[in-house]
Parts: structure tokens; C-alpha cells; sequence
């Protein structure tokens, strides 16, 4: 088992800034891709950015240049810095990762629970 777990949501106002973390646990050998999503109420969840185990980021064009992704593999956690915060982006953001098992050696994929975020105008 895999768990992930997120940190840093909350309540910020318009033009703020947060920064989220997620951290992965469990029997681990290597963790290839780590991302974020977030889900709005009444929507589908959509990818916010991803990173891989050699620094290469990801993003919906839609968010870049405010959020900026990164990750430490030694301590197996990945980072979400979102600034320029808009209402819009109010949303539950979960946390995801996918690697290898440390005993097995087969895949994993792993989802958090997510992590609350609310900009208010």
C-alpha cells in the first residue's frame, strides 16, 4: 500500500498565493510521476500539473504560468505552488502518484484525499 498525504490547502483571498504539499508513504521503490488534480463542485476533476522523476513538468495550458509544480525524491513529496489566485480555482485538489512497489516490483497508482482550497473574492 501507497498513501499520500496532502497539506497546505485553505482560505486565501483573490490575488494570494498557497502552496500545497503531498508526501507518499508505504512500500515504495520508486515513484515515476507525481501530479495534481483538482475538482470543482459540479464538475469533472481535471489535471492541474505533473511532474516526473527527472524534474520534467506538465500543465493544462489553462494553468500555466500561476502554479508551478516541483517535487523532493528523497523525501518522495511534491510540491504546488499556486499564485495569482482566482475564485475560480476554489476546489478540492488531490494529490497523485504512480511507481513501483518496493517488494513486488509491480505498479502502483495511488490517490489522497484531498485537500481544500477556497479563494474568495
Amino acid at each position: 500500500q501507497v498513501q499520500l498525504v496532502e497539506s497546505g490547502g485553505g482560505l486565501v483571498q483573490a490575488g494570494g498565493s498557497l502552496r500545497l504539499s503531498c508526501t507518499a508513504s508505504g512500500s515504495i521503490f520508486s515513484v515515476n510521476i507525481m501530479a495534481w488534480y483538482r475538482q470543482a463542485p459540479g464538475k469533472e476533476r481535471e489535471l492541474v500539473a505533473a511532474i516526473t522523476s527527472d524534474g520534467h513538468t506538465d500543465y493544462p495550458n489553462s494553468m500555466r504560468g500561476r502554479f508551478t509544480c516541483s517535487r523532493d525524491n528523497a523525501k518522495n513529496t511534491v510540491y504546488l505552488q499556486m499564485d495569482s489566485l482566482k475564485p475560480e480555482d476554489t476546489a478540492v485538489y488531490f494529490c497523485y502518484a504512480e511507481g513501483t512497489y518496493l517488494n513486488v516490483r509491480s505498479a502502483f497508482t495511488s490517490w489522497g484525499q484531498g485537500t481544500q482550497v477556497t479563494v474568495s473574492s
